[in-house]
């Protein structure tokens, strides 16, 4: 039995072995956490997280693959979920239980994939896995890095990311027409921000928005009509300039102009 990849569902199948051993290997020092694995597809990855004995679920939206993981790996009885990852509410899988999450997760969704662990940021203690090249390296982008973006600065806040190895188009069927990049993110110990964790997300998503502008043109429209733009030099940057503790600090300076 064989699955067909669905250009809808993003599927590009892993076909090279060594490459989807080292990205198990990526959760070999979390073994003693429960692990999710988002599109197993055919099970490339799931073998070699089974074979290291890892506390496995897999969630498949793909009935076709659903079907072929039955088929294949008994050992997944009463473990897979037969689900969309994003619609997933992840407490009724593990409860307020710590977690790490990996896949070969569909270029069309990766970036909404980590949108949404940042929502169980207190319990996905790792996250690894393949995605689109662009997209990894943005996540991983440091101050100062033209792709660095929201996703960056939102990720970097609770995560200290690595940009492991990229993967070239010829190892998967179909073939896509990008590089992959693997990342692994693992929680830090930040349990707060310093600053409102709503604003600090706007004020992220609103500067990168605008990321040719200033931060005192494009932050302009957070601040009341009355209110004075802050004076400090940090306004005259532009976002991708800017640390997780630069964004912190930003994001205060427009608490307390708020309040003025």
């Amino acid at each position: 039995m064989q699955v067909r990849a669905k250009k809808s569902l993003g599927q590009h199948f892993l076909t090279d072995l060594d490459v989807a051993r080292r990205i198990a290997d990526t959760m070999l020092s979390h073994c003693h956490q429960p692990l999710l694995e988002v599109g197993p597809g055919m099970g490339v990855l799931t073998q070699f997280l089974l074979e290291a004995g890892h506390d496995l679920r897999v969630v498949e939206l793909d009935r076709e693959s659903v079907a072929y993981l039955e088929l294949n790996f008994p050992q997944l009885e009463g473990r897979i979920i037969a689900d969309d990852f994003l619609r997933l509410d992840l407490n009724k899988v593990y409860g307020r239980q710590t977690f790490s999450i990996i896949g070969n997760y569909p270029y069309n969704i990766s970036s909404q994939i980590f949108f949404k662990v940042l929502d169980y940021k207190d319990q996905v203690t790792c996250i690894s896995g393949m995605l689109q090249r662009e997209v990894a390296q943005r996540i991983a982008a440091a101050p100062g890095s033209k792709t660095r973006g929201i996703l960056s600065v939102l990720l970097q806040a609770w995560y200290d990311v690595q940009y492991l190895f990229t993967v070239d188009e010829n190892v998967f069927n179909p073939p896509p027409k990008v590089k992959s990049g693997v990342i692994k993110l693992v929680r830090n110990d930040v349990t707060d921000l310093g600053c409102d964790e709503r604003l600090f997300k706007t004020v992220v998503k609103t500067s990168f928005g605008q990321r040719r502008k200033t931060l005192r043109n494009s932050l302009r429209p957070l601040l009341p009509p009355h209110a004075q733009v802050p004076q400090d030099p940090i306004m005259g940057l532009r976002p991708e300039q800017l640390s997780v503790q630069q964004f912190v600090e930003l994001t205060n300076l427009i608490s307390q102009a708020r309040c003025q």
